[in-house]
């Protein structure tokens, strides 16, 4: 039997006897991906609540005000004299999401009320409809969402945060995968009969072979549901971001298997791959901006495979990109598949002729 059937059968008998290890790539990821379909398939924040105070009693247009949103001190005394009046929201900038979608709900509806009080003074004094619209909005604005056009954040986040999470374990599972083969004692026997680099490449092929399939087929699925079953089209090419997502999970198998094999300890695999993948969403861009970014942290992000598969997905879910725009993607995330398995194979090379490291957390 070759070293790849060999490493692949015995690698699926080890998941399928040690439940703990079956459950992280199989039912587990699942579980995990879809409560964070199911965290954001509201879509949109709804009934945030606010504390409204009304210094201003009963007046008509401060309950106005009320009704619509927000109340203000003096409101309806100083716009009856002709005098402008303020409306004050004290918001918890903290929590960036509710307090930017309170900010632009009260400017809305201030901004309606304040120009239905400028219209109405208006005619009063004779001035005629169509006057009154130039007077009032002499200039408009008119925005057009070219993506996300309902602004929608299971559209926006829900599709982006389930290949994150599936970076994160998958970079764990490749870590685990070959770190319990050293702690466990069982390098030797995994690699018998592997005496070059490419035997020891083939094993560790086999190795991976069943967790990326797992992994892969679980975020695919939850891909799917946004956007077969929740409406979430995509404008491009799906294969094209299946493509993606399957070499980001191998990227990211690859990345921990490197991590076990250089270190020759499962406790630092394990602590490098959560460092190295835990952070990868928050400087992906999808969050924040790569170009608001610092240099360094900028480079760090570009060093990220997350981050160019972001930019995949996001291309070819919203944008319809051409699959040309998403081909370089592709082909990094392939190269540095391959750069990550030969320094993984380095280090199980260097780690079979050390067998006094085995056993070692």
């Amino acid at each position: 039997m070759s070293p790849f059937a060999a490493s692949l059968r015995r690698e699926w008998r080890l998941l399928r006897s040690r439940p703990r290890d079956w459950a992280m790539v199989s039912w587990v990821p699942l579980l995990a991906m879809a409560l964070m379909c199911w965290i954001f398939s509201a879509g949109q924040p709804q009934r945030l609540p606010i504390a409204v105070w009304n210094e201003d009693g009963a007046s008509p247009l401060s309950r106005q005000l009320v009704r619509m949103l927000e109340a203000t001190p003096g409101f309806a005394r100083d716009v009856q004299r002709g005098a402008g009046a303020s409306v004050a929201l004290l918001h918890n900038a903290q929590l960036a999401t509710h307090s930017s979608l309170l900010q632009r709900d009260v400017r809305q509806v201030v901004g309606t009320l304040s120009a239905g009080v400028e219209m109405q003074a208006l005619a009063k004094r004779g001035t005629p409809a169509r006057a009154l619209q130039l007077r009032v909005e002499p200039i408009r604005t008119q925005l057009v969402a070219l993506f996300n056009v309902s602004t929608n954040y299971e559209q926006f986040l829900a599709t982006t945060l389930v290949p994150a999470l599936v970076h994160i374990l998958a970079m764990t599972a490749g870590a685990w995968s070959v770190g319990r083969e050293l702690r466990d004692r069982t390098l030797g026997q995994w690699l018998h009969g592997a005496g070059g680099a490419a035997a020891v490449l083939a094993a560790l092929l086999g190795k991976l072979l069943a967790p990326l399939a797992l992994l892969w087929a679980s975020a695919l699925a939850c891909l799917l549901y946004l956007s077969q079953l929740r409406g979430w089209a995509v404008a491009g090419s799906l294969a094209w971001i299946a493509l993606g997502l399957a070499l980001l999970v191998a990227v990211s198998l690859a990345a921990g298997a490197a991590l076990a094999g250089l270190t020759l300890s499962l406790r630092t695999a394990m602590s490098g791959a959560g460092l190295l993948s835990a952070p990868a969403f928050a400087f992906s861009g999808v969050g924040f901006p790569l170009l608001a970014m610092s240099g360094s942290a900028r480079t760090w992000a570009e060093a990220m495979p997350y981050t160019h598969y972001a930019r995949l997905q996001i291309e070819q879910w919203q944008m319809s990109a051409p699959p040309a725009q998403s081909l370089p993607v592709v082909a990094g995330l392939l190269l540095a598949t391959l750069a990550l398995l030969a320094l993984a194979t380095v280090g199980l090379l260097r780690g079979l002729r050390r067998p006094e490291r085995w056993g070692a957390r």
